[in-house]
């Protein structure tokens, strides 16, 4: 009798957790490769574990640029997700939808400032940096001893990059290539890897408050122009379009010598590639510097009051030193505040794995991903004059005049 009084006792006690529990709905993009999945699945079962009144449930959403699409529909049918993580840049357009509530101030000042360009406007912080990213070179060290360079000494300028590049460059004896020098992605991204050049020559893309852009100024120009070259011009890069999800493969099929991509794929190369390899800080022009990039959490307004907390309560847990070090371990992603950096797993990983620091160490240098209102149209607008200029199709001038015109016209509501 006592074991059935007790069975009740725990059923009763069953219904009244799943009566009284915040369910918080978490929408994640796929974007990068790895078992992500499983990691995000096993960090809501341990939040869980340590706050028994809260449900996540993770929705594995697509990309980003779906993610974003499928919360805001959500939003708009009324049933938003509580949290997501969308990107830094999706900022603005989700204060102009009205589906997001700010942050405290004080949750914010753990990060490292940098982060925070994309994540706070108006005197508010509206996300939360999680999977952030710089951009980065990485090169293939066999390769570059079989070229006679120093294996250990990356390119450090444009023009150093060039020249690395072209004694890169492998033929048949028909003239094809059988080995690019330097392979920088157009697709997915272009408007992002192309602050990877206007950085560097000494040029922001937008003001900070997302009103304006400045795409037709000459330093903009001549980054472009450096980086049509270098597939038309110097033929040490495939011309035209450069897939993005394919790029890391050819670095492993030593198909390409030097790839920039994503501090995000650093594990993925590290699992991946049969050889040594360096990773380094992008190459300077008039000083050094990448772009942030990746996403933040969001809390999406429509939900319940009881659900913001848990939502902020889950996105503060997320980002805790300890988490923050071992999801970078674990993804190749920049530990977003400085004190997950002197954790014994971090100091002990970057002990045996120093090119894991470059990115945080890129920080200094880095600048605001491209973020404005009406982001979506705006960033088309650059990407299509990006995409025209390097398939040939305008000159690079005429590329960044026709995206800057177009620019304008989409922002000149938000001109005060």
């Amino acid at each position: 009798m006592r074991r059935i009084w007790q069975g009740i006792v725990s059923a009763a006690a069953a219904l009244a957790f799943a009566a009284t529990a915040q369910e918080v709905t978490f929408y994640y993009p796929v974007a990068v490769g790895g078992p992500i999945t499983k990691i995000v699945d096993q960090m809501a079962a341990d939040f869980e574990k340590e706050n028994p009144g809260v449900k996540v449930k993770p929705v594995y959403a697509g990309t980003y640029q779906e993610t974003i699409v499928k919360a805001l529909t959500a939003h708009k049918s009324g049933t938003p997700p509580t949290t997501a993580i969308l990107l830094s840049t999706d900022m603005f357009t989700l204060i102009d939808e009205d589906a997001i509530v700010p942050f405290d101030n004080n949750d914010a000042k753990p990060y490292f400032p940098a982060f925070l360009a994309n994540s706070q406007a108006g005197g508010k912080t509206w996300g939360l940096p999680f999977q952030r990213s710089t951009i980065v070179l990485y090169w293939n060290k066999e390769l570059f001893k079989e070229a006679g360079l120093d294996p250990n000494r990356p390119p450090g300028t444009w023009k150093e990059m060039l020249e690395y590049a072209q004694k890169l460059t492998k033929r048949d004896s028909a003239g094809n290539v059988t080995q690019w020098g330097v392979q920088v992605p157009s697709s997915g991204f272009p408007y992002w890897l192309f602050q990877g050049f206007t950085t560097p020559n000494g040029v922001e893309l937008m003001n900070s408050a997302g009103t304006e852009t400045y795409f037709d100024k000459p330093e903009v120009i001549e980054a472009l122009q450096y980086w049509v070259d270098l597939g038309r011009k110097h033929k040490v890069m495939p011309a035209g379009v450069v897939e993005w999800g394919t790029t890391p493969k050819d670095f492993f099929e030593k198909k390409i010598a030097m790839m920039w991509t994503t501090t995000g794929n650093l594990t993925n190369v590290k699992n991946n590639a049969k050889f040594d390899f360096g990773v380094a800080m992008l190459p300077a022009s008039k000083r050094r510097g990448s772009p942030t990039g990746g996403g933040n959490f969001y809390i999406f307004k429509k939900a319940s009051p009881a659900e913001q907390a848990a939502a902020v309560k889950f996105a503060k847990w997320m980002t805790t030193p300890e988490r923050a070090a071992q999801w970078g371990i674990d993804t190749g992603y920049v530990a977003v505040r400085e004190d997950a950096w002197t954790t014994p797993k971090m100091q002990d990983y970057v002990k045996g794995f120093p090119v894991a620091a470059v990115a945080r160490d890129q920080l200094k240098f880095s600048v605001a991903e491209l973020s404005t209102h009406e982001n979506q149209r705006v960033t088309k607008a650059l990407n299509d004059g990006l995409q025209a200029a390097l398939t040939g199709a305008k000159t690079p001038e005429q590329a960044m005049k026709d995206a800057q015109a177009e620019a304008t016209r989409i922002l000149r509501a938000y001109k005060r």
